[in-house]
């Protein structure tokens, strides 16, 4: 088994309280980076960063064109913007027309994703009112990677949970307060076993 090596997360309403949780079960040292798209009026400013900034130890920032990506790094998609990762794991920007009726679109960034990380990608969906991130999800699970849905029950809007865990075959659904931790416990067995088995005599 290879470690997983980044994490993409789609919110919609609510997502913003919902994302501040996730991110702030996380230490500083996460390994990995995570790359957000939070559905926000187009005409937004960057405030997004500094409120999770503020929620977590990690660094936050909103995502420029052709930025490499780098681990332990939240990366957000600007307002108005779709956004993508290239093959060589860097971040495109793009003025498309919306997808599901959003810019930015969380299908839009897991299935770019998918190129770029293959089965070492981790896929988070949390509440939200559409059904956007459903085929990304679908996407992640059919080449291999790990996909973590938010609990209807504890949405604020359950619709884009809901419409994920209809999509393809879900690895967890979990309350919002569980899936921080969850996804830490997870990225750490990950790097353990990654290292057992490359100790293994061959």
């Amino acid at each position: 088994m290879n470690p997983f090596e980044a994490v993409v997360i789609g919110s919609s309403a609510g997502g913003i309280k919902a994302v501040s949780m996730v991110l702030a079960a996380l230490p500083r040292e996460f390994p990995l980076p995570i790359i957000i798209v939070q559905h926000l009026h187009p005409h937004s400013d960057s405030y997004l960063a500094h409120i999770l900034g503020n929620k977590c130890e990690l660094n936050v920032k909103q995502a420029d064109e052709k930025e490499t990506i780098d681990k332990g790094v939240v990366y957000l998609a600007p307002p108005n913007y779709h956004l993508l990762i290239e093959e060589d794991r860097s971040l495109s920007l793009s003025i498309d027309k919306p997808v599901t009726y959003a810019r930015p679109s969380v299908d839009v960034l897991f299935e770019t994703a998918v190129y770029a990380y293959q089965d070492k990608l981790i896929g988070i969906i949390l509440t939200g009112a559409n059904n956007d991130g459903s085929q990304g999800v679908k996407k992640i699970k059919q080449i291999g990677g790990y996909v973590i849905v938010q609990d209807p029950a504890t949405a604020e809007a359950d619709a884009m949970p809901k419409a994920a865990i209809a999509a393809t075959k879900v690895d967890s659904i979990l309350p919002i307060e569980q899936i921080g931790p969850y996804l830490l416990q997870l990225v750490n067995r990950s790097i353990r076993q990654h290292r057992w088995e490359i100790s293994l005599p061959k």
